[in-house]
């Protein structure tokens, strides 16, 4: 079964609310390379990360806040949370590797 691996959340200003939410949380920011835009706040005692993303609000692919499942098997996971109920609103598959900040 999946695991949630981020919580993602469209912002304006991602630098400045994942500095808050590291502080708030005890979490730590992690570096990502400079090719990507998110940054990410790493939680403690295997809680999922938080991924910021600057997007622009209020178009037909507004997601503010929305969850990052990690899977070993995407189209099995797929299948068994639309028999759940879920349904498709987007599907991709991105790769973060990342390193701890210092």
């Amino acid at each position: 079964m999946a695991k949630i691996q981020f919580i993602t959340i469209a912002c304006n200003d991602a630098e400045r609310l994942a500095e808050f939410w590291a502080a708030a949380l005890d979490g730590e920011r992690q570096d990502l390379p400079a090719s990507l835009d998110p940054e990410l706040v790493e939680r403690p005692s295997g809680s999922p990360d938080l991924l910021f993303k600057e997007q622009p609000k209020g178009t037909e692919r507004d997601l503010p806040i929305h969850l990052d499942l990690a899977t070993e098997n995407r189209e099995e996971t797929v299948e068994q949370l639309r028999q759940l109920g879920g349904t498709v609103r987007e599907t991709k598959t991105e790769a973060y590797e990342t390193h701890t900040s210092t």
